[in-house]
């Protein structure tokens, strides 16, 4: 059996590191931990859990510390983690059965990466990360802002998932921006990947003009698919919070150039025509989220509430607003399979039986 290391990077990340390492320890033959600056008890921490642990100065660039940290690693394959992700216990026998198998005649491991979960463990948002590498294959990590590695040979797709954790009120701010200024200041030209992620920063800070005009310039590119579905979505977005409104639709409509509609762009779609109150409309793109596959299988950035809980809470709504109310409480207990103990869920359901009790019926 190969041996199997875990390489990261850190700084200032005492709340978390420690929740990470425990849960990986068990699966990891060697720890390395690259420390960019820390001024509380990481480097310590990352010693307890038997880290080797190097200091790497930050030079504002993700990708150049990754590296650092792959370039310290002595084992046959190289997990990376991040130190807010965690391995929860219903995975633990995927981990447990992909290091058995490994052998040395795979390259790389596509694997889930869970961010962000609900109080039943459910995922907000699913997509696959390139999780574990063979190290003899020498893939390097490129990108000052959230790199990634070009994966080839022979990439295997597995069901082994990590969860992202990140602690309540913890956020990147301007940082990112920031990265990318300084970089672009150097006269480099960003590629498709970067001009998609650049954007979203910007997105994500408000910036909602600039941001629409590079994801306009990003969909003319070559890009990935499932970034420029995204890519759609977000414009959308900007659309409406700059009071552009005529183009929001065609936006999402833009998405079916490059896929099937896709259970996300299908609520945006129905939140549209909601906010038009045209009740019949929504409940049409709804019905389609439903439908639809998410396109996880081809790496897509998933949100599983899209392809039910979402949808059929607004079909309640619009139901209950056409007065039809036997098919709005038919939605609310469709959701209640997703989320039971739902806040919106409970409520609907005592709505809907003071309706009935005011109407001499009973439950």
């Amino acid at each position: 059996m190969a041996t199997l290391g875990l390489c990261m990077i850190a700084k200032d990340e005492e709340q978390v590191l420690g929740r990470c390492l425990e849960s990986a320890r068990p699966f990891a033959d060697e720890i390395v931990v690259a420390d960019t600056g820390s001024h509380d008890r990481t480097k310590k921490i990352a010693a307890s859990y038997g880290a080797a642990v190097y200091d790497f100065p930050w030079q504002d660039d993700f990708a150049a510390a990754r590296n650092f940290s792959f370039s310290r690693a002595h084992t046959d394959y190289i997990l990376w983690l991040d130190c807010d992700d965690v391995i929860e216990p219903q995975f633990f026998a995927a981990f447990a059965a992909l290091k058995r198998s490994l052998d040395g005649s795979v390259d790389a491991y596509m694997l889930p990466y869970r961010a962000g979960v609900d109080d039943r463990g459910n995922a907000a948002l699913v997509f696959f990360r390139e999780r574990i590498v063979r190290r003899a294959c020498g893939f390097v990590w490129e990108g000052a802002v959230h790199e990634a590695m070009s994966v080839g040979g022979n990439v295997v797709w597995g069901d082994a998932a990590v969860t992202h954790r990140k602690p309540d009120g913890r956020a990147a701010g301007d940082r990112n921006l920031r990265i990318f200024a300084k970089t672009f200041s150097k006269g480099k030209m960003p590629c498709e990947r970067e001009k998609f992620y650049f954007a979203r920063e910007l997105f994500e800070n408000g910036l909602y003009d600039t941001a629409a005009c590079v994801y306009e310039s990003f969909l003319r590119g070559n890009g990935w698919t499932e970034n420029k579905i995204c890519a759609c979505r977000d414009l959308a977005a900007c659309y409406r919070q700059t009071g552009r409104r005529e183009r929001e639709l065609a936006a999402l409509f833009c998405s079916f150039d490059f896929a099937p509609p896709r259970p996300e762009v299908c609520c945006d779609i129905g939140a549209f025509f909601m906010r038009r109150q045209d009740w019949k409309q929504a409940i049409f793109w709804y019905k389609l989220a439903v439908n639809e596959k998410s396109g996880a299988e081809q790496g897509a950035f998933a949100f599983p509430d899209c392809s039910g809980y979402i949808p059929y809470m607004w079909m309640c709504v619009c139901y209950d607003r056409l007065g039809d109310y036997a098919r709005a409480r038919q939605c609310n207990e469709r959701a209640a399979a997703c989320k039971p103990n739902d806040a919106n869920v409970l409520y609907n359901r005592h709505y809907f039986q003071l309706r009935l009790q005011n109407q001499g019926k009973t439950l």
